[in-house]
């Protein structure tokens, strides 16, 4: 009798790690930098008359430990590839209006993230959660240094 309590344990133990070895690490912005990390003192990024922004620290340090890992972030969306209805291509980023109407933020509070099919975006005034396999290997477009990439896999409300 015992035996079979005890294999019956040993299968439930087994199935509580699988289902803990599948589930993403959330994480939130701070996560993504350093704590070793001291923001250097400085004055704000510039604003020209064109309409051009500087970026903040465009090579932030990373924590490269989290690269490969599963994750599940939240942040704003700035689209890059798509349509009115649906993304690939997006910048998530830690406060509505970065990248379009402020500076950038420093390239370790940006992740450049990649689904292989469109993804519906709501309504990009809201925050989003968004899972994938974040990787350190950066991106850089014309918006932004990104410090983390994202292979996405799904997104839900904030």
């Amino acid at each position: 009798m015992h035996g079979k309590y005890f294999f019956l344990s040993v299968c439930l133990l087994s199935f509580t790690f699988a289902l803990n070895a599948q589930a993403p690490k959330e994480l939130y912005w701070e996560d993504l930098v350093p704590t070793d990390f001291v923001v250097p003192e400085a004055p704000p990024p510039a604003i020209d008359h064109e309409g051009n922004m500087t970026q903040a620290q465009p090579n932030a340090p990373l924590v490269e430990s989290l690269d490969g890992m599963l994750v599940k972030i939240p942040g704003f969306v700035v689209p890059l590839e798509g349509d009115p209805d649906a993304l690939t291509e997006f910048l998530l980023v830690p406060y509505f209006g970065a990248c379009i109407h402020v500076p950038p933020p420093p390239s370790n509070q940006i992740v450049y993230v990649r689904f292989s099919e469109p993804v519906p975006i709501d309504n990009l005034y809201d925050a989003v959660w968004v899972t994938g396999r974040l990787s350190t290997q950066g991106w850089k477009g014309d918006i932004a240094s990104v410090g983390y990439r994202l292979s996405g896999s799904a997104v839900s409300a904030f």
